[in-house]
């Protein structure tokens, strides 16, 4: 039987406390035979549910035997809700899926938890720009890590040669529209952009995964290692503190506020990887950013400011 629908079969058992197979198949959306099959197999796989013949009679768990999946209190089914509902809208899995663990929750709690469902809607397209879709190589990628099995793939890395690598598949990172492969190596952990994977197939083998491994710690340290490429150089600038936070939102986190200089104007210290990146973020500012120190900073701003001064200097005449 699939694995959802034991799950959302389980979870009815306990929140109903008997159901026939014709009841069942109704709430699943599956033929009665169908069913009757699944609650028999669960019963021969040493789940403990059994038949009860007779007026009033059903299928139930032995003893109450309960599953953690639908011992939820209200706060933490409004809390599933809302983070599951803006997905139904977008896939019909997803939809499904929400509909039957909405059926499995404690009557009490359906309509508060139908309504988180539908609270919010996310649309990831900016303004002006076509709709995203999920690469396909991302579903092929992820049915890997969901069955633990190794990938065979080729790679182009940012120099543009391409290997070919066996790879335990750990988990998949959707940042800002780029999908990362988390994956383990015969040299330890890496990571792969999803675009640059040319080919990716399954190779039968088990996939290794690390005691105590997951995800959301992986890519913070992934997130911390990008982090600090990209701050190797620091300026410090004076602009006026009206500007502040737009140049603050340019620069993120690489943006570090450090009080008040004499002459009103707020200090600040700002990360790029490298001086002309610096410089090239700064340029634009003009005479609105005053860059104190380093040197290699504002000689790459001097020398950006006199070829453009060379190349426009028709213009001012």
């Amino acid at each position: 039987m699939r694995a959802d629908r034991l799950v959302a079969a389980l979870m009815l058992l306990q929140t109903r406390g008997r159901m026939t197979a014709a009841e069942l198949a109704g709430e699943l959306e599956v033929s009665v035979a169908t069913a009757r099959r699944d609650l028999e197999a669960m019963s021969a796989a040493g789940i403990p549910v059994y038949p009860q013949p007779g007026r009033g009679g059903g299928w139930a768990l032995v003893g109450g035997a309960r599953t953690d999946l639908s011992g939820l209190s209200a706060t933490e089914a409004q809390a599933l809700f809302l983070l599951v509902g803006p997905a139904a809208a977008v896939s019909g899995q997803a939809r499904a899926a929400l509909r039957k663990l909405l059926r499995a929750l404690p009557q009490t709690f359906r309509a508060d938890a139908e309504a988180a469902a539908g609270a919010t809607v996310v649309d990831p397209t900016p303004w002006g720009e076509r709709e995203r879709h999920r690469p396909e190589m991302v579903d092929r990628l992820q049915a890997a890590v969901v069955r633990r099995r190794r990938v065979r793939l080729t790679y182009t890395d940012g120099t543009r040669e391409r290997t070919e690598r066996l790879v335990d598949p750990w988990g998949l990172v959707d940042k800002d529209d780029a999908w990362y492969l988390i994956a383990g190596t015969e040299r330890g952990r890496r990571t792969f952009r999803v675009d640059r994977i040319g080919e990716a197939e399954e190779s039968g083998e088990s996939a290794g995964r690390p005691d105590g491994f997951t995800l959301a710690g992986a890519w913070r340290e992934v997130v911390g290692d990008v982090e600090r490429r990209r701050s190797r150089t620091w300026a410090t600038v004076l602009v006026e503190t009206r500007h502040l936070a737009v140049l603050c939102d340019r620069f993120g986190r690489h943006c570090h506020p450090e009080g008040t200089a004499d002459d009103g104007r707020a200090r600040v210290r700002l990360a790029a990887p490298t001086p002309l990146d610096l410089a090239r973020n700064l340029a634009g500012w003009g005479g609105l950013v005053e860059v104190l120190e380093p040197a290699s900073v504002q000689a790459e701003l001097g020398r950006i400011g006199a070829e453009l001064a060379e190349r426009y200097a028709a213009a001012r005449t």
